[in-house]
């Protein structure tokens, strides 16, 4: 997987990180509920936003394992908090694989510097995992769509600029009804973002509630330019989304351990250190474990994708399976820092919080194991 130019870009990561996403950022970040767009701008110059992004709409047109480095490099430098993923991995690749060239390059070349926020709307409060469920509902009216609804829990939500919107274009036909558009929020009117969200980590990851009050979105920008291509859409796409919830859970999972090795072998006790008793060592080898086949399977999930041949059960396997090492192997590290893993000032008790989150965002546990025992 890693190759010369590969480490070069990892160096690139690590020193744009280290410069922007300190400690203090952090902290800031998790303080007032969201990265600031500078910050963005700042990872556009870096040429950390357009990694992935075919070249021909500005970005560098390398493949998946980039990506990855970031998301992975994010994760060892507990600055997950930054939603480079969703921005760049998650939300560009809807628009340059189902929008017309044309609008490609009036939209991506933006994100790319980081002066365009992308977010994609599909959760609402009475429809998370069941997509089928939403209520949001779309009405072609002339050379227009006029957007009624309501979405939830939408990362990226109080800043974006340019959001996917899944709504219902025929409340009759389950999810072949669904269709997917895309709303610049600064030319369209009935759009409004509700409150930051609350929550119980992840504090610094902008996360609001979006309401549609009869908004009106040109007709030109269905994406697919067909109505109910919606769903076959999120379908094609969410594989590999699930696989970038995983690397991040890896990355996490990874500075948990280095974390709490260091602070095993220096904390001192019964007269020798942590990582002398018996049981230290017993817990750590069974994390370091689950973190070497965790990263393993994603190794080999990853060069499924590059061959085009992950599957949606199994890049469910890999959501479900690293995320649910991820929280036994945080719950375990800070529980071998004892009282001070409780202090928020420890970079530990943060993941405790946020690592809650990765076994329900991207669809929950129980609907990974659901995918998975279809393929059985």
């Amino acid at each position: 997987m890693y190759s010369e130019d590969i480490r070069m870009f990892e160096d690139m990561v690590d020193r744009f990180l280290d410069e922007n996403a300190d400690a203090a950022a952090q902290r800031r970040w998790r303080n007032q509920g969201y990265v600031e767009q500078e910050t963005w701008r700042k990872a556009g110059e870096a040429g950390i936003l357009g990694a992935t992004i075919p070249e021909s709409y500005g970005g560098s047109g390398l493949d998946f394992r980039y990506d990855a480095i970031v998301m992975e490099r994010q994760g060892r430098k507990n600055a997950l908090n930054f939603a480079y993923s969703l921005h760049t991995t998650v939300v560009a690749p809807y628009l340059y694989h189902y929008a017309t060239p044309e609008q490609c390059r009036a939209w991506l070349p933006s994100a790319i510097a980081g002066d365009t926020l992308l977010a994609v709307a599909m959760t609402e409060p009475g429809a998370g995992s069941d997509l089928q469920g939403m209520r949001t509902t779309a009405v072609r009216n002339g050379d227009e769509y006029v957007i009624n609804g309501q979405k939830t829990f939408i990362s990226n939500g109080h800043g974006c600029s340019l959001i996917v919107v899944a709504a219902k274009t025929d409340v009759n036909a389950g999810a072949k009804g669904i269709s997917l558009f895309v709303v610049e929020t600064d030319k369209v009117q009935g759009f409004e973002r509700g409150r930051l969200l609350d929550k119980l980590g992840q504090e610094g990851r902008d996360t609001a509630e979006l309401f549609f009050n009869d908004m009106r979105v040109p007709a030109a920008n269905l994406l697919g330019g067909v109505e109910g291509q919606g769903f076959r859409m999120l379908m094609e796409q969410l594989p590999k989304e699930r696989l970038v919830i995983a690397w991040q859970a890896m990355g996490m999972i990874e500075s948990a351990l280095e974390a709490t090795v260091e602070h095993c072998k220096t904390r001192k006790m019964f007269g020798g250190t942590l990582f002398d008793q018996q049981n230290t060592k017993f817990k750590l080898a069974e994390c370091k474990t689950r973190a070497t086949v965790a990263k393993t399977f994603l190794y080999h999930c990853t060069e499924a994708l590059l061959a085009g041949k992950l599957d949606a059960s199994t890049a469910s396997m890999a959501k479900l399976f690293v995320t649910e090492a991820q929280a036994f192997v945080v719950d375990e590290c800070l529980q071998l820092f004892g009282g001070y893993g409780y202090m928020t000032e420890y970079p530990i008790a943060e993941m405790y919080k946020d690592a809650r989150a990765f076994r329900i965002y991207g669809g929950a546990s129980e609907v990974m194991k659901l995918l998975i025992a279809r393929s059985i």
